[in-house]
C-alpha cells in the first residue's frame, strides 16, 4: 500500500462508491480531533467558572434559583407525551421536557453525546450548558464496501467536507427540566479559482438534525424508538417574528406569550453562536458576548455577521450586551441593551435583532 499513490487510492475509493449505497439517514459521527484544527473565535472560548452562579446544595442552571418564576400557563402547542419525557414544537424549533431535575439529567446527557461519538469542549454545570467538539458525520461517506475493504484508512484520505457542533442547554423549570439541542455547520470550501485551497466557512443550521439527536435523547431517557419516531414527527402551526423600531431602538417581535418567546430567543442564540454568560428569566434577560464583524470584509451569512471563522480577517473584540425578552399578553418583543442595562441603538444592535428574527420565523 505504501506505493500506492494518493490518487489512485483516491480512485479506488470513487470506484467502489459506484458499486456502494450511500445511507444518508444513518448518523455516525466522529470527532474531528484528528482533522486541521478550526481557529476558535474569540467569543467561543470556554467561561471561567465564577462563584457568583453556585448554588449551596447541588449545581443548577442559572435560571433555576431565580426568584419568583411562576407556572407556565397553559398554550397551545404540539406536544407529545410518553412518561416523563415529552417534546414540544414551535416552528422548525423543538425541544423536550422532562419531569427531573437537572441534576438528575446531567450525567445521562454528558453520556448520550459521547456515546454519538463527540469529545465535550464546553461543560458548564452551573449554567447547564454542555458543548461538542467538531464532529464529521461519516455516516455521509459510502458504506458498506468502501468501509469494509479499506477499514480506516478511508477515514485518514476521505473526508465529507463538513463539520457538526451542537450545543446542549438544561434549563430548570418549576416541573422539571427543558432540554434543548442547537446545531451549527461548518463546510470546507474552495477559496481560489484554481481550485488548490480550501478555508471552513458556516453553513446554515440543520433543524432536522437537531430533532433527530433529541429523538435519540429521548430513546436514552427511557422512550422507546417506535414512540420517540412518533413524537418527533408532531407538528405545530409555524411562528412569526418580524423586525420594527419602537422608539428609535430596534426590536423584533413575536406573536407569542413571554414563555414561549423566551424559550425560542434562548434556543435562537445558541443557533447562531451567541455566548451566554448567564440568564434571568424572571426579569426576561440573556447576558451574551458579541463579537462585530470587520465593515470591509464580505458577510457571508448570519455567521458571519457575528464573527469570522479563520482567515486573516480581524474583528473587534467581544462586546457583551443584554437580551430583553417582554411579553404582553399574547405577544412579546426583544430588545438589545448595553452591558450596563440602557437601550442599544447602535449598528450592532440592528445586527443582532435581524439575526435573532431571521433564527425566528
Amino acid at each position: 500500500m505504501k506505493t500506492i499513490s494518493r490518487f489512485a487510492l483516491l480512485a479506488l475509493i470513487a470506484s467502489l462508491a459506484a458499486c456502494s449505497v450511500l445511507e444518508s439517514d444513518k448518523i455516525d459521527y466522529k470527532s474531528a480531533g484528528k482533522a486541521p484544527t478550526l481557529e476558535v473565535p474569540p467569543d467561543l472560548t470556554q467561561l471561567s467558572r465564577e462563584n457568583r452562579y453556585a448554588v449551596p446544595g447541588g449545581a443548577v442552571t442559572a435560571s433555576g434559583y431565580q426568584a419568583g418564576i411562576a407556572n407556565a400557563p397553559s398554550i397551545p402547542t404540539a406536544v407529545g407525551n410518553i412518561g416523563d419525557v415529552r417534546m414540544e414544537r414551535s416552528g422548525s424549533q423543538r425541544w423536550i421536557v422532562v419531569n427531573r431535575s437537572p441534576d438528575q439529567l446531567w450525567e445521562p446527557v454528558r453520556d448520550f453525546w459521547q456515546e454519538n461519538g463527540f469529545l465535550l469542549t464546553t461543560e458548564q454545570r452551573n449554567l447547564g450548558i454542555m458543548e461538542t467538539d467538531w464532529a464529521e458525520n461519516r455516516a455521509k461517506l459510502p458504506q458498506d464496501i468502501i468501509r469494509g475493504t479499506l477499514g480506516k484508512l478511508v477515514d485518514s484520505v476521505y473526508s465529507t467536507g463538513e463539520l457538526d457542533r451542537f450545543r446542549t442547554r438544561l434549563e430548570r423549570t418549576p416541573n422539571g427540566t427543558e432540554i434543548f439541542v442547537s446545531h451549527r455547520g461548518m463546510e470546507e470550501v474552495y477559496n481560489t479559482a484554481r481550485k488548490d485551497q480550501t478555508v471552513w466557512q458556516p453553513r446554515a443550521t440543520d433543524p432536522e438534525l437537531e430533532t433527530e439527536f433529541l429523538r435519540r435523547l429521548m430513546v436514552k431517557l427511557g422512550v422507546s424508538q417506535e414512540q420517540s419516531k412518533l413524537l418527533a414527527a408532531t407538528s405545530a402551526p409555524a411562528r412569526t417574528a418580524s423586525v420594527a423600531n419602537v422608539g428609535g431602538q430596534p426590536v423584533v417581535q413575536i406573536n407569542e406569550n413571554f414563555e414561549r418567546a423566551w424559550r425560542r430567543v434562548g434556543l435562537a442564540l445558541d443557533r447562531t453562536g451567541f455566548t451566554v454568560e448567564d440568564r434571568d428569566r424572571s426579569a426576561g434577560t440573556y447576558f451574551v458576548r458579541y463579537v462585530a464583524p470587520n465593515p470591509d470584509k464580505k458577510e457571508p451569512g448570519f455567521f458571519g455577521k457575528l464573527f469570522t471563522f479563520g482567515g486573516s480577517g480581524k474583528t473587534e473584540g467581544p462586546l457583551k450586551y443584554r437580551i430583553l425578552v417582554k411579553g404582553q399578553g399574547e405577544a412579546s418583543t426583544v430588545a438589545v441593551l448595553n452591558e450596563s442595562g440602557a437601550p442599544e441603538t447602535s449598528a450592532n444592535a440592528q445586527r443582532i435583532v435581524q439575526v435573532i428574527a431571521d433564527d425566528l420565523k
